[in-house]
């Protein structure tokens, strides 16, 4: 496979800059001439394998920071923010936001996390929590919510292991009992009221709850085996972010450490045929892999591999006020997954009126792009001392001129008219949406005693 090719700019003028160098010295040092060096700085030239060592060994610093991201994740990441209606009449092209990226990095990085922090509707300063979960969300999207190594470890350990679905979970246990000494010992609730899953070294025990179902059982006997037998990829890609604290190596960690469980009851290669030859039928692809709803759902999120590439979904898990849980763009880069805001348009919130149901939708954004998407609830296994019994809805799409081969599009007109929907109102321009709870930001709301709308707020253009 080809390398993939270093473009990293800002952090060769970084470092030249806090060297107290010239364009000429710098180039000197690396025996390249000042007109290379300028090249690579505009990122119109990548970094060789070995120019990287140079740098490392001449200035005395770790390569791997060289292939960090671009500020803001790059002149698309840029591009994407600025997309928000919010700059709509401002109009900056690419060629503008790539000369931006290369002549004041700093600054592009600046506006990304302002902008994703108003996004996100941070009014106060975050703290370290919050911190750790967005770090963890931007290294999650900068792999795509895809890992080719875990994905080669889960489906090498599935053919070596020689997993029948209907044995998986049994399999598992063997291997834990054999190769590891772990016995898995299923526990009454009232034993464990506030666990579904505990290990217990001096017993050499790993306890599960006995309100977890059958796939739940599995996913978390595969999580623990891959805690042990996929720790030395887990720990590269965690060390490979460099959070720098560690809350969000924990998180990040679990993060991985879930997904390699997945990709053990859903090895690549066989889901991604059983995808394909049914239409990408949820239900069926439940049976088949004995597993959950929402865990089907993320795994559609996770199908790039080079070659051998899914259709890219993404998917998103709010409660009933509207909050996110999780949120995967995949390679799909919906803004729908993205945006912080959601719009009561968008049937997702409608499924808890249709529980255990999968709700069909035809959406369109203010951009005129269109995304077919499928909601459905999930809910909890386990209730709370108290009784409460934790329930979401998933809401899971793509773009509508990809959903054609889909089992679950059959008998919908994706060319047709679709639901006007909105990323919150906060950041919806629409004028005539009587849903409206909020003006949106940036616009001067007016204000008029001798009429009324079909909304209370009516604003100016700019």
């Amino acid at each position: 496979m080809a390398e993939r090719k270093i473009f990293a700019g800002h952090a060769v003028r970084r470092l030249r800059r806090g060297t107290g160098l010239t364009q000429a010295a710098m180039a000197e040092a690396l025996d390249i001439s000042a007109s290379y060096l300028n090249l690579i700085e505009r990122n119109q030239r990548p970094l060789t394998a070995a120019l990287m060592l140079k740098l490392g060994e001449r200035f005395d610093m770790d390569p791997r920071l060289l292939a960090a991201d671009e500020p803001g994740g790059g002149a698309d990441a840029i591009r994407r923010r600025l997309a928000d209606p919010l700059f709509a009449d401002i109009g900056v092209d690419r060629a503008e936001v790539e000369e931006w990226l290369a002549a004041a990095p700093g600054g592009a990085e600046a506006f990304a996390r302002a902008f994703d922090r108003l996004r996100d509707g941070a009014a106060t300063p975050v703290s370290d929590e919050d911190g750790a979960i967005a770090a963890v969300r931007r290294e999650t999207e900068r792999w795509r919510n895809h890992y080719p190594d875990l994905d080669a470890a889960a489906e090498a350990l599935a053919d070596e292991l020689r997993l029948g679905n209907a044995d998986l979970y049994g399999a598992i246990a063997e291997r834990l009992r054999v190769k590891h000494q772990l016995a898995i010992r299923i526990l009454p609730v009232d034993a464990m009221p506030d666990r579904l899953r505990r290990l217990d070294y001096h017993a050499r025990q790993i306890q599960l709850s006995e309100m977890l179902d059958p796939a739940s059982r599995t996913f978390q006997a595969a999580f623990q085996l891959a805690q042990i037998e996929a720790r030395g990829e887990i720990e590269a890609l965690v060390a490979g972010a460099a959070f720098g604290e560690r809350t969000a190596e924990r998180l990040f960690r679990r993060t991985v450490t879930s997904y390699f469980a997945a990709a053990l009851m859903m090895p690549y290669g066989r889901f991604l045929r059983a995808c394909e030859a049914t239409g990408y039928d949820l239900e069926l692809l439940q049976r088949r892999f004995n597993a959950g709803f929402e865990m089907v759902a993320h795994r559609l999120t996770t199908l790039q591999r080079v070659g051998a590439r899914g259709l890219p979904f993404f998917m998103v898990r709010v409660d009933r006020a509207g909050q996110a849980s999780k949120r995967y763009a995949g390679a799909s880069a919906s803004p729908l997954a993205t945006a912080a805001g959601r719009c009561p348009l968008w049937r997702v919130h409608h499924a808890f009126d249709r529980p255990g149901e999968i709700v069909r939708q035809l959406v369109v954004l203010e951009d005129g792009s269109r995304w077919f998407t499928l909601s459905r609830t999930v809910q909890s296994q386990v209730r709370s001392p108290n009784g409460i019994r934790a329930e979401f809805a998933i809401g899971l799409g793509l773009a509508a001129q990809n959903a054609a081969v889909l089992h679950h599009a059959r008998g919908m007109d994706l060319e047709g008219e679709g639901m006007p929907v909105g990323l919150g109102c906060r950041r919806c321009m629409r004028a005539d949406c009587p849903q409206r709870a909020e003006p949106p930001m940036g616009r001067v709301l007016l204000l008029n005693d001798r009429e009324r709308g079909l909304t209370p707020f009516t604003f100016g253009g700019d």
